[in-house]
């Protein structure tokens, strides 16, 4: 999937940048997953449910700061 990478590899953060964090929770018996024909569906090997969420976080001079808005509960 897209979302998948190798450690130490990639563009580094930096403040200014603006990334959504992608996870997809899988609740099956812990198969692997795939993109569907579209490139972007999650799909999951064995058939189980998924979810595909996101967040997104401003990389700033102080830190990362989460904008993804959050329900209050």
């Amino acid at each position: 999937m897209p979302d998948e990478g190798r450690p130490g590899r990639g563009l580094p953060l930096r403040p200014g940048m603006v990334p959504a964090i992608e996870p997809v929770p899988i609740g099956g018996g812990g198969g692997g997953s795939r993109a569907a024909p579209d490139g972007c569906t999650p799909r999951t090997d064995d058939g189980s449910r998924a979810a595909h969420t996101e967040y997104t976080v401003a990389i700033t001079e102080d830190g990362p700061r989460v904008l993804t808005a959050r329900e209050e509960g």
